[in-house]
């Protein structure tokens, strides 16, 4: 008897373990602050200049352009899409920004047809998408190409530099010694982040990633919205483009090249799902924060930048099976119940 009572005991905390286990991991805000945390502790340790003004400030500053494509890429996977243009996108507005800078025309002018270009962009993705039926891989992997060679056609491969001093106040400004780029970048999080958790039209597009045939038949537009989505994050893409421009003072057309694999992998890693219907805002923002600190410390520790990139890649890989296998469980959990 007394052993069946210890059995009993020991099943019950075990089952409660795993209970306060699996709600850490279901809220992945806090299991992002957590291992952040941990990052800077441990790295802390290891290099003292780590947990430093400046480079915070400088992993903030450089992280910003990729902050600001997540939360369009968290919005439209949450649709059940993807977008993997996005880098190509910025890469092109920040040229063509610069080109019509340097042609003349006036800093709103220029900005506001750089971000033209990115809902351009968005929009034939959405098209391609939903009227054509074409694959989101399929469709964004065009569209990457022909944006990244419009902006190396336009450019012959150079940056154009020399811009007016004027554009470089958004990216080089500080407010009260805060860089104003990433005061721009938290105010975006907060205002989208609180749009998609408490307004109708972003509700919907969850509803459309997780079951997008129940969505139809609800009476949701999902065509137009589904489009409506691909055109915010060309938009936002093109944003990116336009702050890098003005921190860099220059437009570059090889811009971007490979941040779409960070995105998604920040994207994932904050809990937005391949197959759509889930995610935020908050932890997409908080999974950019993670890679950036993981980048900022194999800089530290001077790891090459090669195998940064087969660390990143493992990550997204690493990141994408765990929210398979988590769901699976989840679902499967909910069937026996």
């Amino acid at each position: 008897m007394p052993n069946s009572q210890s059995d009993l005991t020991s099943l019950k905390n075990k089952s409660k373990l795993q209970r306060i286990l699996s709600a850490f991991v279901d809220v992945r805000e806090l299991m992002l602050i957590v291992l952040i945390a941990l990052i800077i502790i441990v790295m802390a340790i290891q290099n003292p200049y780590f947990f430093s003004i400046s480079n915070f400030r400088a992993v903030a500053v450089g992280m910003a352009p990729t902050a600001v494509i997540v939360i369009g890429m968290a919005i439209l996977l949450a649709s059940g899409g993807f977008d993997l243009s996005v880098g190509s996108v910025m890469a092109l507005s920040s040229t063509v920004v610069a080109m019509l800078l340097l042609d003349g025309f006036s800093i709103p002018t220029a900005v506001i047809f750089g971000l033209f270009i990115g809902a351009a962009v968005g929009l034939v993705n959405g098209l391609l998408v939903t009227g054509l039926g074409i694959n989101p891989l399929i469709a964004t992997l065009g569209t990457l190409s022909i944006t990244r060679g419009i902006a190396l056609v336009l450019t012959e491969g150079f940056s154009l530099s020399s811009l007016p001093s004027a554009f470089g106040w958004i990216g080089k400004a500080s407010f009260f010694n805060f860089p104003v780029i990433v005061l721009l970048v938290l105010a975006l999080v907060i205002v989208f982040d609180l749009a998609v958790r408490h307004t109708r039209f972003f509700r919907q597009i969850y509803f459309i990633g997780a079951n997008e045939k129940a969505a139809m038949l609800s009476g949701i537009d999902v065509k137009k919205i589904t489009i409506l989505a691909y055109v915010l994050t060309g938009t936002l893409a093109s944003l990116a483009g336009i702050l890098l421009a003005s921190r860099l003072m220059s437009g570059t057309p090889t811009a971007g090249n490979g941040i779409e694999l960070q995105v998604l992998a920040a994207a994932v890693i904050g809990g937005a799902s391949l197959r759509g219907g889930e995610g935020t805002i908050l932890g997409a923002f908080l999974g950019v924060v993670f890679v950036a600190l993981i980048n900022n410390s194999m800089t530290m520790l001077a790891v090459s930048i090669y195998w940064q990139m087969i660390i990143i890649g493992a990550v997204l890989v690493v990141a994408v099976a765990l929210d398979m296998l988590l769901r699976s469980d989840s679902r499967l959990k909910t069937t026996k119940n």
